[in-house]
């Protein structure tokens, strides 16, 4: 499936309280973007934004999570984006204590999707984001389906070497899970814009439930602006 998509780097702090002529912006769609050390969550994040790529992992001791303001346009609506890189923590916060005892983890309880990053040729990876997913839907759904979670597998480029045939992921995920799935390479390219139209389709679908999702991105219209955090 296309759609019409354009993503604009902003430059400024997150959605105005008043937008032009006095009327109140869209709130920020928040997104969460998680995973395993080393499965290019960072990566996939940097082409989206930047359309860049570089070979070097992220350091395995950094513990610091990265806050990336950006925009979209959701339903003929100007939507600021918060896309919230968190380093591969031990297990999602069971309640808002402990989300904010952890500096690391800090906003991940109030994301409006979730994006689960694992290896394609990585089986540790995946049986992380399985468990990160549950923990997910443990704490924060509160035995409802409407939380958006998006499952993303990454290195596409490497598909010789893969753990998992794709039929018996998508199966799994789309079946079973009742959640998105998406291949992508943040190495080519190949899919990265799909995966994060996908994901605000997903946020947009349950907050407009009757509304079908249509989105524009736009690239370097402006600088974006990253927090470590």
């Amino acid at each position: 499936m296309h759609w019409p998509v354009v993503c604009e780097n902003r430059e400024g702090g997150g959605a105005a309280a008043g937008g032009r002529g006095g009327r109140s912006m869209p709130p920020p769609f928040r997104i969460a973007v998680l995973g395993a050390q080393g499965v290019g969550k960072t990566a996939i994040v940097q082409r989206f934004l930047h359309d860049d790529y570089s070979e070097a992992p992220a350091p395995a001791t950094s513990r610091a999570r990265r806050v990336h303001l950006s925009a979209a346009v959701l339903n003929g609506h100007v939507h600021d984006l918060q896309i919230t890189d968190y380093p591969a923590i031990t297990s999602f916060p069971g309640n808002s204590m402990q989300e904010w005892t952890d500096t690391c983890c800090r906003g991940i309880r109030s994301a409006h999707v979730y994006i689960l990053v694992y290896d394609i040729c990585c089986f540790d990876s995946f049986e992380y984001i399985k468990t990160m997913r549950q923990q997910i839907l443990e704490t924060r759904v509160l035995g409802t389906g409407d939380m958006p979670i998006l499952v993303v597998g990454n290195k596409r480029d490497l598909q010789r070497g893969r753990v998992i045939p794709r039929h018996n992921m998508s199966d799994l995920v789309r079946k079973n899970w009742k959640c998105g799935y998406v291949e992508c390479s943040a190495k080519f390219n190949w899919h990265v814009l799909l995966l994060f139209g996908e994901a605000l389709r997903s946020v947009g679908c349950a907050r407009c439930k009757h509304v079908h999702a249509t989105i524009r991105f736009q690239r370097a219209l402006r600088n974006e602006r990253c927090a470590l955090m």
